[in-house]
């Protein structure tokens, strides 16, 4: 084989590491990674192109192309969800047509955990589980939406190998800076990892993590093997709080939800987080995943546990660890006075 390989979305957390995975199989002759964002960073095999899913010409970009993956998703800005719905919704929607047209092969979708409808904690439910996610959060709710067109994209167009990826949070060293930016805002002091005295335990605080690199062995495998349907992908153990006090060397304190949630809004009212609570609610209602279809159809066999995923995060967040792209840059313009004055959440 000498496969050519768009990927959209790939200068970010999930991206890069997908590149880096492919750029090291003999069987991918070439990478095409779209981007708004032109990097200067490269790797072996991989060329960039400038494109904003929501407004680019794709089709001479994807046509040719033996797979396209579709990674590129804006979680920012929260606070005006029709920016994020033009282009991960519409956006999206767009790649999905411009393989269809294009005669792509085999298309492999970045969904998530995010877009399972609420479900269990105690036991793990498989790829059959519902997936019309939280309606209140924009994230799981643009995740949930992206399914059902794709239930009608796969029917008409039979000819496109469709595969759904359902990870669960993508951690690395190199995300932390970008991470924080996204979801915890300029406020937030990175050296506070070192000293958190407790762990709240809160009702449905249950959830998986997993190393952004292992997730891309599976993109990998998904994007050069004869199969379809969607893929868990989630590593043990499950992230609990007695789990997180062990991290942190912490304990944990028996906290309702709202004494989570109420400060939790007000910060997100005031503009000092990025991540709104809505979100939070999402998360406290994901289910747990099952992801022995991975393994036993894609061969797929994780390096890390969830436990050293968390760890490389909370040391790039001590370090202020970024990465050699613009989403995954320690630093932005203006530094974090920049963020603020910009609008915590306010903008891509």
């Amino acid at each position: 084989m000498n496969l050519r390989i768009v990927v959209t979305g790939a200068s970010g957390n999930v991206g890069t590491s997908v590149v880096r995975a492919l750029s090291s199989e003999p069987a991918v002759g070439s990478i095409l990674g779209l981007a708004r964002r032109k990097p200067s960073w490269s790797c072996p095999k991989l060329e960039w192109a400038e494109a904003d899913i929501g407004v680019a010409d794709l089709d001479p970009l994807v046509g040719g192309a033996d797979v396209v993956i579709h990674l590129a998703w804006l979680l920012q800005p929260a606070r005006d969800p029709v920016t994020t719905w033009r282009t991960n919704v519409l956006g999206g929607i767009r790649v999905f047509e411009s393989v269809a047209r294009t005669q792509v092969p085999a298309l492999v979708y970045a969904s998530s955990v995010g877009a399972y409808s609420p479900g269990p904690k105690d036991r793990a439910v498989t790829e059959s589980w519902p997936t019309h996610g939280w309606p209140a959060a924009s994230y799981t709710r643009e995740k949930a939406y992206l399914e059902r067109y794709l239930d009608a994209f796969e029917p008409r167009h039979p000819s496109v190998r469709v595969v759904r990826m359902r990870p669960a949070f993508l951690l690395k060293r190199e995300s932390a800076a970008e991470q924080r930016r996204l979801f915890l805002g300029p406020l937030f002091p990175g050296g506070i990892t070192r000293h958190v005295p407790v762990v709240p335990d809160v009702d449905g605080l249950r959830i998986q993590a997993m190393h952004t690199d292992d997730a891309a062995s599976a993109y990998l495998l998904a994007a050069t093997q004869d199969v379809r349907g969607a893929f868990n992908l989630a590593v043990e153990p499950v992230l609990d709080a007695p789990v997180l006090a062990r991290i942190l060397g912490a304990r944990t304190v028996r906290l309702p939800r709202w004494a989570l949630r109420v400060p939790l809004a007000a910060a997100w009212h005031l503009h000092a987080v990025p991540a709104d609570p809505d979100l939070f609610d999402a998360m406290l209602r994901l289910p747990v995943m099952d992801a022995g279809r991975a393994r036993a159809e894609l061969g797929w066999v994780p390096r890390f546990t969830a436990t050293e995923a968390v760890e490389e995060l909370l040391d790039g967040l001590r370090d202020g660890t970024g990465g050699p792209t613009p989403p995954l840059t320690p630093r932005v313009e203006g530094g974090r006075l920049g963020e603020l004055r910009t609008g915590v959440g306010s903008r891509p």
